[in-house]
């Protein structure tokens, strides 16, 4: 049994994160948790996230419960799937502490947001709550873009340098999600010239080509300056259908998934993106 926490404002593209959930996690039982937290009496220190776009004061306190209430009542008219059960839950907190406590008192196994915007990730900023959620909260994240649509991920791509050990809990979430629709997992590595590995990255390597043997994978290495150029070339000439990093580095995620410098790169804008603590 899956659990997934998919926090919702009750907007347009949080229901597209929902529906690209159902259709994932299909023929899977799977619990689905929906939180709304109401953020209309925020604390000081919360001041720094991004909570402009959710309703105001007044409609958060007389409304939320009755458009969960209505979310679920679609939720049931459009995914009538037996292996499927919900939960809700609206919270009066902090944005980021309400997911925390949600996750610490439930057994999450994936949060799932979608991104606002009709160009997806390329406006949103790490002020914003999906940013916010992927550098504070150590849960893995499936992020939807707006434009996605679903189609059954049979590739998916995972970049790294093997610059670091792989924690279990990484690999654990790896495996789980490549085995969902059974895809192939292919590795890349993007080299700024092809000098050889160093015994700390031959190690690492090595010991992720052991732990990925239970899903069909295979190593590539591009020798490319450019990291966002490099990754929509591979995205594009593998059909990659979804990407999984590994959250170790907020410039790095700034630079691949929020502010992407080439305005011709669109992996950001329809490839979903699982992150990994």
């Amino acid at each position: 049994m899956h659990h997934i926490l998919i926090p919702t404002d009750f907007s347009i593209n949080a229901w597209n994160a929902k529906m690209y959930a159902f259709q994932f996690f299909k023929n899977d039982p799977t619990t689905f948790h929906f939180l709304h937290v109401d953020v209309s009496n925020p604390l000081h220190n919360d001041k720094n996230l991004d909570t402009a776009d959710f309703l105001s004061r007044k409609e958060i306190n007389d409304n939320s419960k009755t458009e969960m209430e209505d979310l679920l009542q679609q939720v049931y008219k459009q995914n009538p799937n037996n292996r499927h059960k919900f939960k809700s839950l609206v919270v009066a907190s902090q944005f980021i502490e309400g997911i925390r406590q949600y996750i610490n008192t439930h057994k999450i196994d994936l949060i799932l947001m979608g991104t606002k915007g009709g160009s997806g990730l390329k406006e949103m900023n790490i002020g914003s709550k999906t940013g916010a959620v992927i550098t504070k909260v150590k849960c893995p994240i499936l992020v939807i873009p707006e434009e996605a649509i679903f189609k059954t991920p049979r590739q998916l791509g995972f970049p790294t340098d093997f610059n670091l050990h792989y924690k279990s809990n990484v690999i654990k979430t790896l495996l789980a999600v490549t085995a969902v629709h059974n895809a192939t997992l292919k590795v890349l590595r993007v080299a700024q010239n092809l000098k050889p590995l160093s015994e700390f990255q031959n190690s690492n390597r090595d010991y992720l080509k052991q732990s990925l043997a239970p899903v069909s994978h295979s190593f590539h290495v591009v020798e490319n300056p450019n990291l966002e150029n490099a990754l929509q070339n591979f995205v594009s000439s593998f059909k990659i259908d979804m990407v999984a990093m590994i959250a170790k580095n907020l410039n790095f995620f700034q630079r691949i998934l929020f502010k992407p410098k080439i305005g011709r790169m669109s992996y950001h804008m329809q490839i979903p993106f699982l992150v990994l603590h």
